[in-house]
């Protein structure tokens, strides 16, 4: 075994009340995730003069749709047979089950049902974008201290052996260093949140309007991008991902990066023509 490994042996539950309910960090970091993007939004948006009843309609907005969207989109993309053949466990999502994929198509349906006549659909949906990555930031943290999602066998230094592992505990698994892949996505979507916030401010400084094909652009292809690269390193999250080329996760990913590249070229069209 490396000696250098990491080992990880953090309890997801903070305290426990009962044999079903308890305070738990997953729960702590998604509510963490989104103070901290309503907060940051907020600032952003009051500085382009968006009304205060506008701004907490599109939290609204991408609070239910992300959350909703992420349920289903894991019941639906991972396991189809098994919840519709349960449909109340749609709604245990104390037993885990977000997609964040699905949560991307939540809150893209949100705001063309709820938001859309008071503002251009475009522009609600790269606002929601700009504080996104942020919030990802914190999912992946709850995920790390849930021990989940987490990557392949590793010799690398920072490997991380993940004591607390569903797996490693009903023997499915060994406690063996793996990818922290939970932290290489932190790692993308925070690198992100500081070329957002650095664009953002600039063209705060420069009185200059947002250009939502930069937003949705770099979305696309730095979040989808980066999670398709990071999927090579993950774990098969079901079993019928288990010598698949591509895995779930990588096919619902390329549209996402392909739509941002052509955002990106209509961005660019645009700098150059200006």
């Amino acid at each position: 075994m490396n000696l250098l490994s990491i080992v990880w042996n953090v309890s997801p539950i903070i305290h426990q009340f009962s044999a079903t309910y308890g305070i738990r960090w997953y729960g702590i970091c998604f509510a963490i995730a989104f103070v901290s993007a309503y907060y940051v939004a907020y600032f952003i948006l009051r500085k382009e003069n968006f009304a205060e009843s506008t701004i907490n309609k599109i939290a609204i907005v991408a609070l239910l749709g992300g959350v909703i969207g992420a349920r289903l989109g894991h019941c639906l993309f991972y396991e189809p047979s098994y919840y519709l053949s349960n449909p109340i466990k749609f709604l245990h999502i104390w037993e885990g089950g977000m997609a964040s994929h699905g949560g991307a198509i939540g809150i893209m349906l949100g705001i063309l049902f709820l938001v859309r006549p008071e503002l251009p659909y475009r522009t609600i949906l790269a606002r929601i974008l700009i504080v996104t990555p942020l919030a990802g930031v914190f999912f992946r943290l709850g995920n790390l201290m849930n021990s989940e999602i987490y990557g392949t066998v590793t010799d690398m230094p920072w490997g991380f052996i993940f004591v607390q592992s569903h797996d490693v505990l009903v023997g499915v698994e060994q406690a063996v260093p793996r990818h922290p892949t939970q932290i290489y996505e932190m790692i993308c979507y925070g690198l992100l949140f500081v070329v957002y916030m650095w664009y953002c401010l600039k063209m705060i400084r420069q009185k200059s309007p947002f250009s939502d094909h930069f937003i949705i652009g770099m979305f696309g292809v730095w979040v989808f991008g980066g999670r398709f690269l990071i999927e090579f390193l993950k774990m098969p999250q079901v079993s019928f991902e288990q010598g698949l080329p591509l895995n779930m996760g990588q096919w619902l990913s390329l549209p996402f990066v392909l739509y941002g590249l052509y955002e990106l070229y209509v961005y660019r069209r645009t700098v150059v023509e200006k």
